[in-house]
């Protein structure tokens, strides 16, 4: 019985300490003086829109919201000092949760389109971790519609640019 508890305990403190060290991942650490890369915008105004992606050459941009950073990702080349050549070079895309504030992985986010919400770089894309948090979202924000990360369309970033 003994041994079982004991193990039980030893397993939970493995789980516990790796769940610790994948969220450590999970910053957008920012001063005063860091701005988005596509806009210019300094990020400590607004950092319930904040985003961040952290490439494989331990390079890292900072974006003033969701869209911004999607700009990014879909234009990749056009940022020469990241040297990115594929989105495989993207190590971490992360975005903050518009309800808690948290930072969370953006490939598993809800970004909700078309609300009434306004981030600084314009009409956006608000971001959530939870499926209900974004539906209470849409709800009372006039949203339009959720999309996934993978649903995000080069299309819908340059609508929401005022480019189509």
């Amino acid at each position: 019985m003994k041994k079982k508890l004991l193990k039980t305990l030893l397993i939970s403190s493995i789980l516990l300490t790796s769940s610790s060290f994948a969220s450590d991942k999970l910053t957008i650490n920012f001063t005063k003086e860091t701005s988005g890369e596509i806009r210019k915008l300094k990020i400590y105004k607004n950092p319930a829109w904040a985003s961040k992606i952290n490439f494989s050459n331990k390079k890292e941009a900072f974006f003033s919201s969701p869209k911004s950073m999607f700009e990014f990702y879909f234009n990749k080349n056009k940022w020469k000092k990241f040297n990115v050549k594929t989105v495989d070079d993207m190590e971490d895309i992360l975005v903050t949760d518009f309800k808690s504030h948290k930072i969370i992985d953006a490939k598993k986010a809800y970004f909700i389109y078309g609300s009434n919400k306004i981030s600084p770089a314009g009409d956006d894309l608000v971001s959530f971790s939870s499926i209900e948090d974004a539906k209470n979202f849409k709800v009372s924000n006039n949203g339009r519609r959720i999309f996934r990360f993978s649903e995000v369309s080069n299309a819908l970033i340059r609508l929401l640019n005022g480019r189509i």
